[in-house]
């Protein structure tokens, strides 16, 4: 007789480890990233056509939904660096125990927290 193995789809009660953690937050960051390039594209563009149009875009930053989103560009930015460095480092054969891979996640959020910090200073 084969038993069922337990159903837990209540993602609440789940506990991930740090390090599943960092690597999914990494794939967020990622397509955050990849959304904030267009943005990023497009506020250039803007503001290389014309003085009225740099402006124009200079005149966005007054708007705090407008700054929360570029601080959170910005925020998606630095941990995907810091995160994609630590993979890298990661192929090279270190941090890859269960322990080292946990205290390089835990480093990498505080990294990135500084980060987000010091952004934040700089959009407002």
């Amino acid at each position: 007789m084969r038993k069922d193995r337990p159903k837990n789809l209540d993602l609440a009660t789940v506990k991930f480890p740090v390090t599943a953690t960092a690597s999914i937050l990494h794939r967020v960051s990622g397509i955050i990233v990849f959304i904030a390039l267009a943005i990023f594209l497009t506020l250039l563009n803007c503001s290389l056509a014309s003085e009225q149009d740099f402006q124009r875009v200079l005149g966005y930053f007054d708007n705090f939904l407008f700054e929360f989103v570029m601080w959170g560009a910005l925020t998606g930015l630095a941990y995907h660096a810091v995160f994609g460095v630590r993979h890298m480092i990661q192929d090279l054969g270190f941090w890859e125990e269960l322990d080292s891979a946990s205290v390089s996640a835990k480093i990498g959020f505080i990294v990135t927290a500084v980060l987000s910090v010091l952004a934040g200073i700089l959009v407002w």
